[in-house]
């Protein structure tokens, strides 16, 4: 991912900086109780797969930036495996067949485009066990220079889910943690119609 491994250190201080339970508060209720079979799409430094498997998840990681899941390895000891794969299709995670309780997007979907967001809702919609629930944050506001990112709404995340077979079950906004001027947050959670 572009701006992604130039900018591994920084962002792994970044990340690292911020508590699992802070990142996650408006939707922590919504996640399944342990032991659940996780897939953390877009894991960056694993801070949250980490905090997963704490739970007593089961918890696959999947990062495309080979620099963010060198440093996700090293940091955190905890069992999480680690998957080389990315939206929108998502090829090595489906050739497993497995269904997931619950997925969660952390500050991912942005980066794909509207035909890429279409079509990885239908993969993400396709990996859910028949109660599973997908679990998304959207940052809203000003990209970074060297990273491809998209503006997308709340309300377009939701048609796109519903177009996929995902009911909406949660929908609320939250401000940056950091700080940054212009961002803030959205916090969706879907289940299966």
């Amino acid at each position: 991912m572009n701006g992604y491994g130039e900018d591994a250190d920084v962002l792994a201080r970044q990340y690292e900086g911020l508590r699992f339970t802070d990142v996650h508060g408006a939707v922590l209720h919504l996640f399944p109780e342990a032991p659940a079979s996780v897939l953390d799409v877009g894991a960056g430094t694993g801070r949250d797969a980490a905090a997963l498997s704490r739970l007593g998840h089961r918890v696959i990681a999947v990062e495309p930036t080979a620099e963010l899941r060198a440093f996700g390895r090293d940091a955190h000891p905890e069992p999480v495996e680690w998957v080389d794969d990315a939206l929108p299709e998502l090829p090595v995670v489906s050739a497993r067949f497995e269904a997931f309780d619950m997925i969660l997007l952390s500050a991912v979907w942005m980066h794909l485009d509207d035909q890429e967001r279409a079509v990885g809702m239908k993969r993400l919609a396709g990996l859910l066990a028949a109660d599973g629930r997908i679990v998304m944050t959207l940052r809203h506001g000003p990209a970074p220079r060297n990273r491809r990112m998209y503006e997308v709404s709340a309300a377009e995340t939701v048609a796109v889910a519903r177009r996929a077979g995902l009911a909406c079950v949660h929908r609320s906004r939250g401000e940056d943690l950091l700080g940054r001027p212009g961002l803030h947050w959205s916090y969706l959670a879907f289940d299966p119609l």
